[in-house]
């Protein structure tokens, strides 16, 4: 039932030839949530929903959080890997260059909230993901500027979305980003970063694509149709299916 209610919810957002196009591709994600710094609560509900949402359109997953399925023929099987609240130094040299190697075959990089927390001595991944975590205030309603209404992931939002989550601030925002959502620090205390405050972007990177998105702290924010829509479209657009 719970599989067939979540079909309902994603055809709304494509089209039937979206949906037959995924469903023939079969293209292959890993959702890996491994973590060596804080751990968020809400990593089980995050993988049960994107796992969830990737089976509604024919997307085959596997979660895990074995390092050592960064090797160059553990790889091979995937299109592209999701960081879903990673934190903290994760990866060898040997795991470091596979997972470089695999991009830059042209594969697929989504991260999830603390991917921003993860490999801060890494600077090709920060390059990869895009930007830093810094600091957070406490969890609260906020209003996110959508700038770029024609990606997939962002194409289904208002122009001014209201949602609730933890805040993150960003360090070393790496330029040349294309900046899909930006937070209205007026919206909410604690917010450091002034006018220029982006949430969610994408860009192609050594050869691969690569989408963050600052939100999933909370175990509610996967209960949004609005977010599920918003990572779903992700996915998208690191397969190359949109």
């Amino acid at each position: 039932m719970v599989r067939f209610i979540g079909l309902i919810v994603i055809t709304c957002f494509l089209s039937l030839g979206s949906l037959e196009l995924v469903a023939q591709s079969q293209k292959s994600v890993l959702i890996f949530s491994k973590t060596t710094g804080f751990r968020h609560k809400s990593i089980p509900k995050g993988v049960e929903t994107v796992s969830r949402l990737l089976d509604s359109v024919g997307i085959k997953s596997v979660h895990s959080e074995d390092v050592n399925l960064f090797q160059a023929d553990s790889l091979r099987q995937f299109d592209a890997v999701i960081f879903l609240s990673t934190t903290g130094d994760l990866f060898d040299a040997v795991q470091k260059e596979a997972f470089q190697k695999f991009i830059q075959s042209g594969k697929g990089y989504l991260g999830i909230h603390a991917a921003s927390d993860t490999e801060y001595n890494w600077p090709w991944y920060g390059g990869l993901v895009g930007g830093y975590f810094s600091s957070h205030p406490k969890v609260q309603d906020a209003e996110i500027q959508v700038l770029n209404q024609e990606h997939p992931s962002t194409q289904h939002l208002p122009k001014v979305w209201f949602h609730r989550d933890e805040w993150y601030d960003f360090k070393d925002v790496k330029r040349g980003l294309n900046i899909l959502m930006n937070l209205d620090e007026q919206s909410y205390e604690g917010g450091k970063m002034g006018k220029f405050h982006p949430i969610a972007w994408f860009q192609e990177y050594d050869g691969g694509r690569s989408f963050y998105t600052g939100l999933g702290h909370t175990e509610e924010s996967f209960d949004s149709e609005l977010f599920q829509k918003h990572i779903l479209g992700g996915v998208f657009y690191v397969l190359k299916l949109r």
